[in-house]
């Protein structure tokens, strides 16, 4: 899969670092920032990849309008303002700079915590006010206190190492990274029902999804310490803001500080207002460093993926992380012609598909080996929107929806040459078997339906694939059809003999018009496709 680059539109403010290094490597750049709804909808036909932070929401709309959108990209953490499942639909690929806001979130939760701990909003505004109130603002030591962190990627890790300087022990959950790197950064790993009782401060840097909406509720409130303090700089909804004031108000939570919320800017200050809540208006990453650091790391991004370096940062495309280099290119073309071929031979829609890998250098390669299958055979059949061409990244969404799994396997022999090979078994129960390889850079079918190819027949350009009874008559007469409908014989490989049946798999120069039709008396199917 290709991915080229010629315009992109930045519709939020981000540092000129990002522009300067677009426009070095030839990309075009329109920044405007003040695009409505629906100015945004009628512009973005004009580009192919579009770099927004918060402000910008891409919708579905947005997005089936971008006919020409290939990359969508988040200066920032999270992607909540972008409808990743459209993109991934259409073969989109969305991506943000999971690390460039790292220290500056960070620092703010830092921040908000000593805050609270002093009650320094508050304080700082009776100076103002001209009121010395000492006593009105008698705080708390954050040493041996216990801090529990909700989520302990790179901002919880950074947020742990910095409180624990103050004395704090540190406690936390994360579904996915377990007690023994927890550990690592000096954090007790437990189980949330467990950390709950514990946490005299509880701060949760986690996406908001699903899982982590209201995550902070009435019943974990009633869980807590009596005088515990929440902090949020994370995404707006992962504390249940209704909860949090009638938490606030019976004095069970005694302070919050809050960066992000569920409306922003709030139609109701409510919560902010309240006297023990000292919030800020999504600073997180409001630092210079920040957003020169994600200004650049999308660009570098963006560019990265288009010269095929690397992808990173990408949040809807696992099965191009393996697939960029010119090493995996041809793979990705023998996965592709192999679902073509697949549908051809196929009599009845494929119901699933089983690609076995063999040879250690394949053993990562199965994801995108699978996709690029999945793009071929759709692609074939016709399914998807004529708009969104079907690729690696849409191509698993779109076989999902429609019923077709995949199996993976691998076998790893060293001393094999690596080759994958595929059974599609169909709604019937019918089964087509292939195999291929990569010869010279060219992908090569090695095998079909049990038959081997004594010379592998080269998958490109257009193709003649047929079966038929082997005889000394039949290549002559193949031949001479398919010159008679005004292709050249660019190449031409036969298959060992199967049960009384041959597969041929002929390179020519054009695609046939009619030549099917005179094949229909030689042999017992035929096909073609351009490869």
């Amino acid at each position: 899969m290709v991915i080229s680059l010629s315009r992109v539109l930045i519709s939020d403010e981000v540092d000129p670092k990002c522009v300067d290094i677009l426009q070095s490597h030839g990309v075009e750049v329109v920044t405007n920032t003040k695009l409505s709804k629906n100015e945004l909808i009628a512009e973005i036909p004009k580009y192919d990849g579009l770099i927004v932070r918060s402000a910008t929401k891409v919708t579905a709309e947005v997005i089936n309008a971008g006919k020409n959108l290939k990359i969508i990209g988040r200066a920032g953490t999270g992607v909540d303002n972008i409808d990743c499942q459209v993109a991934t639909e259409r073969g989109i690929i969305v991506m943000n700079t999971p690390g460039g806001n790292t220290l500056s979130a960070a620092e703010h939760t830092c921040a908000l915590i000593i805050s609270l701990t002093r009650d320094l909003a508050r304080a700082a505004q009776s100076m103002k006010e001209e009121r010395w109130d000492r006593k009105a603002f008698m705080g708390i030591e954050l040493n041996g206190k216990t801090l529990a962190i909700i989520g302990l990627g790179r901002i919880g890790r950074e947020v742990a190492l910095r409180m624990q300087s103050f004395g704090m022990k540190t406690i936390g959950y994360d579904p996915i990274i377990g007690a023994e790197v927890a550990a690592e950064f000096n954090t007790e790993w437990l189980p949330l029902e467990n950390l709950w009782p514990l946490a005299d401060f509880i701060t949760v840097h986690t996406p908001l999804i699903p899982a982590t909406t209201n995550l902070i509720n009435d019943d974990v409130f009633a869980k807590c310490k009596r005088g515990m303090c929440v902090i949020n700089c994370a995404r707006g909804g992962i504390i249940d803001e209704a909860a949090l004031l009638r938490a606030l108000e019976s004095g069970q939570c005694g302070g919050a500080g809050l960066d992000v919320f569920v409306e922003e800017p709030p139609k109701d200050y409510s919560l902010a207002k309240h006297p023990k809540v000292t919030a800020t208006p999504h600073l997180g990453a409001s630092t210079r460093e920040a957003q020169s650091r994600v200004a650049v790391e999308i660009a570098e991004q963006f560019i990265d993926l288009v010269q095929g370096k690397q992808l990173f940062g990408a949040v809807n495309a696992p099965a191009l992380s393996n697939a960029l280099s010119p090493e995996s290119q041809p793979w990705v073309r023998l996965g592709e012609n192999l679902g073509v071929l697949g549908s051809l031979l196929a009599r009845d829609s494929v119901a699933s598909m089983h690609l076995t890998t063999i040879g250690t250098s394949l053993d990562k390669a199965g994801s995108y080996l699978s996709a690029a299958m999945l793009a071929g055979y759709l692609r074939s059949t016709r399914s998807g929107d004529a708009d969104a061409p079907l690729n690696l990244i849409n191509a698993p969404v779109l076989a999902k929806q429609a019923g077709l799994t995949v199996k993976m396997s691998t076998q790893s022999q060293v001393s094999t040459t690596a080759s994958i090979s595929v059974i599609f078994t169909t709604a019937g129960g019918q089964s087509v078997q292939l195999a291929g390889s990569v010869a010279g850079g060219v992908p090569v079918l090695t095998e079909a339906q049990g038959a081997s190819f004594t010379v592998p027949a080269s998958l490109s350009g257009p193709v003649l694939i047929f079966q038929a009874v082997p005889s000394p008559a039949l290549l002559p007469s193949v031949i001479e059809a398919v010159t008679k409908n005004g292709a050249s014989v660019i190449g031409l490989s036969l298959s060992q003999a199967v049960n009384a049946s041959v597969c041929g798999i002929i390179n020519l120069s054009s695609a046939l018009a009619n030549g099917l039709e005179a094949l229909k008396t030689i042999v017992s199917s035929s096909n073609q496709a351009v490869l």
